[in-house]
């Protein structure tokens, strides 16, 4: 199999309220081949991770309804039905503390979204991925 092959079988779930940027994500995987959806809130986000199978959950911590960070304690509670591979926070909010939590639950990584042009971003969900 080819790399454009595997790429368009990793599912991507981009979590994002910022209309623009989710779009600007959405857009900037399925250009690398990626098989990408989207959710706008924290109850969405809830219901497509919990039936999982996500490659990698690029997951806003700032969104309404549930925040990023009561999706994954909640997450960690009840399991998906299948797992999710990676869980990555894509936040503005740069906090240590929350980082650490995140982390002792499962996350992967913890990116500020000022700290990284595309060009980085990509290759940091492909170290994840």
């Amino acid at each position: 199999m080819g790399s454009s092959s595997v790429r368009s079988s990793t599912r991507v779930l981009v979590v994002d309220d910022e209309e623009t940027l989710r779009d600007f994500y959405a857009a900037l995987l399925q250009d690398e081949g990626y098989t990408v959806e989207t959710a706008t809130a924290g109850n969405e986000a809830y219901e497509k991770m919990s039936l999982g199978g996500y490659d990698l959950v690029l997951l806003d911590l700032m969104i309404p309804e549930l925040s990023g960070t009561e999706i994954v304690e909640k997450l960690h509670l009840t399991k998906p039905q299948k797992p999710n591979k990676a869980v990555v926070a894509l936040t503005n909010l740069a906090d240590e503390k929350v980082a650490a939590h995140l982390a002792e639950l499962g996350v992967k990584g913890y990116l500020v979204k000022s700290n990284y042009t595309p060009d980085v971003l990509l290759a940091e969900v492909k170290k994840f991925l």
